[in-house]
């Protein structure tokens, strides 16, 4: 069944939140019903926004909205105009108070319904689907996702008969509950007609109890980010050694250490180089 069911329903409760958050009661199938024209309206207001997901709150005299985009300032406007304007119309539909949270998307290059639009995009304008498939994956991995897969269906180049074809690299551990998986569908309308995208994005294991109260890991996002580009390209550390890659390191006397050898007292790579490393330049032997 992990291979049918939507991986995101499936980890409801356990590695994900839910995008609406109130009691509902009596009026339950009304509010639902009225969450879906929020979501629908902002989407069609902002078609360019990058928007991934609107996240709803509840209170009796009060909606809370998160719109987590890539492209927070297309959503606010100049000056805030564009979400004052969204407010009074969603205070028109809904007949309360509407307040508005924005969240920028850090990594969208690993958020399954932006690569999604992105590549419907390429397929409206007459890319390949292929190199549009391909460069959606080369971005995810580089960026830090540790599996992703893509599927597409339909008149895939204009044949006549419609297939489906797919990539995959990586892990997408679909029975694994842990498994924080992304999952997500967009459609691109192309002059020979719909062809539908698949999208499966893996981020890795959650393990422990995570918070699954609105918004409560949407700082998670830009920290993960920031320490793997650290990780990445190497900072430098307190003794003024650089960080992990292939650099050349300062060793503790002064001199250039031009081996770009592993470090001696830094956990990273590169700075404070007494074991191993090139020749010294330079300094006190």
């Amino acid at each position: 069944m992990g291979q049918k069911i939507n991986p995101v329903g499936l980890r409801l409760g356990i590695v994900r939140g839910w995008d609406s958050n109130w009691y509902g009661g009596k009026t339950f199938a009304d509010k639902l019903v009225e969450d879906e024209k929020i979501r629908k309206y902002v989407a069609a207001r902002i078609p360019k926004g990058s928007i991934s997901k609107v996240i709803i709150e509840r209170t009796l005299k009060r909606i809370t909205l998160t719109i987590n985009t890539a492209r927070p300032g297309v959503v606010i406007g100049k000056g805030g105009q564009e979400v004052d304007k969204i407010k009074e119309e969603l205070k028109k539909i809904t007949g309360k108070d509407v307040q508005i949270n924005i969240f920028e998307i850090k990594r969208p290059e690993i958020d399954a319904k932006l690569i999604g639009e992105t590549i419907a995009q390429q397929l409206q304008a007459r890319i390949s689907f292929r190199r549009a498939m391909k460069q959606a994956i080369a971005s995810a991995m580089r960026v830090g996702a540790q599996g992703i897969k893509l599927k597409l269906s339909g008149r895939l180049g204009g044949a006549e008969m419609a297939r489906s074809e797919g990539y995959k690299e990586g892990r997408i551990p679909l029975h694994t509950l842990r498994a924080d998986i992304d999952y997500a569908i967009s459609e691109a309308l192309t002059v020979y007609g719909k062809i539908g995208i698949k999208v499966w994005v893996f981020k890795g294991e959650v393990y422990g109890k995570r918070d699954l109260s609105p918004n409560a890991n949407m700082g998670l996002q830009s920290t993960a980010a920031d320490s793997r580009g650290n990780d990445r390209r190497g900072g430098r550390d307190e003794d003024g050694g650089r960080g992990r890659g292939r650099g050349r390191g300062r060793n503790e006397n002064g001199g250039d250490n031009a081996g770009g050898g592993r470090g001696g007292n830094n956990n990273n790579r590169g700075g404070n180089n007494n074991n191993r490393g090139g020749g010294n330049k330079g300094g006190k032997r």
